[in-house]
């Protein structure tokens, strides 16, 4: 989700920005022969901080410079600073968007001086991207309202927490429950609001709902792992134990409130290889190679059953599970199943 005689104005509004060299607007390299790819991402959420480390690593191995930036969720940041990244002349830009339908004047802009875009995590409106490493959000929703309508047997009130509006992320899940709910007219979604990825956004929109419908709420549908776990706090705050809760992402705590039974499941997109997959993709297109430039991350669900897995990948083995990143990005690329890492189900 987003991101340089600007780059001073940038800082100074709260921006982050790792990298920058010295090299002037229009160089083409850094001048250490690495190639230099710029990254704005929507804002430095858990998901997007597991794949900083998922890039890095993919960058230290493949001699990449890379120039990082967070929008902090405001698309005017993330548009100044694709125009920063622009005039710095980088091989590549990767866009991790606030919104779908921002950057078009900055995605032309950047075509027109030979700098591909690659659009990685939530997408563009636009068909001037040169690369484009999504998710299948709408799998990602049906599968987790699925995992809740086989918890509540098909019956009972859910409310759902939503991401920032307008956001693909927000607008594909979202589609993926609708299209489950669809096969269940017995259960009634009370109220739906983003919560804008947030868990402590989540934690005030939950203690709303609880004031308004208090036992009513059978179920808490979340489209991502942080709004979720927000949920949790509040319910347990309100004495509310018994009320399932599904997310996505599987991030740590995520993967261990399914461990502990707190949450039904989740769905795995694991920031690490995604976002090592997309900087892959960006760097092949930089270097003209020839390769898939539309790899789709397909989340593999989360329950019990196999959680223990996916948080030895997360947390307790993680350097390990670094250390064999770069070997597993290049082959996913091949095969084609970019978000492959051997989790028992995929």
């Amino acid at each position: 989700m987003k991101f340089a005689s600007k780059v001073l104005t940038v800082a100074a509004a709260g921006a982050l920005t790792v990298g920058l060299t010295a090299c002037g607007a229009g160089d083409t390299s850094a001048q250490d022969g690495k190639t230099r790819i710029g990254v704005t991402v929507y804002d430095m959420s858990s998901f997007i901080t597991a794949g900083k480390e998922g890039m890095d690593t993919y960058a230290a191995a493949n001699d990449i410079e890379l120039l990082w930036n967070s929008a902090n969720n405001d698309v005017s940041t993330q548009a100044s600073q694709v125009d920063s990244l622009i005039n710095q002349g980088v091989d590549a830009i990767i866009v991790v968007p606030a919104q779908a339908d921002s950057l078009a004047p900055q995605v032309q802009s950047a075509k027109d001086k030979g700098i591909p875009v690659i659009a990685v995590n939530a997408a563009l409106e636009t068909d001037q991207i040169s690369g484009n490493v999504q998710p299948d959000d709408v799998a990602a929703g049906a599968q987790e309202m699925q995992m809740m309508a086989d918890r509540l047997g098909g019956r009972g009130n859910i409310v759902i927490l939503q991401g920032p509006l307008g956001g693909s992320g927000e607008i594909n899940r979202g589609a993926g429950i609708d299209q489950v709910l669809a096969k269940y007219p017995d259960i009634k979604v009370l109220a739906k609001d983003t919560a804008n990825w947030k868990r402590d956004e989540a934690v005030n929109k939950t203690k709303n709902w609880l004031s308004s419908f208090g036992d009513q709420i059978d179920g808490v549908v979340s489209q991502n792992d942080d709004m979720g776990l927000g949920a949790l706090q509040a319910l347990k705050e309100a004495g509310r134990t018994d009320v399932p809760i599904v997310g996505i992402d599987g991030i740590e705590d995520g993967l261990n409130a399914v461990k502990s039974g707190e949450f039904i499941g989740t769905s795995l997109q694991n920031g690490t290889v995604e976002l090592s997959a997309g900087l892959a993709v960006a760097n092949r297109i930089a270097k003209g190679e020839e390769g898939d430039t539309a790899p789709v991350y397909v989340m593999p669900a989360i329950t019990q059953d196999n959680v223990d897995v996916a948080i030895e990948h997360v947390v307790t083995e993680r350097q390990a599970f670094l250390d064999g990143l770069v070997e597993l990005t290049n082959k996913n690329l091949e095969t084609g199943d970019i978000a492959y890492e051997g989790i028992p189900g995929q």
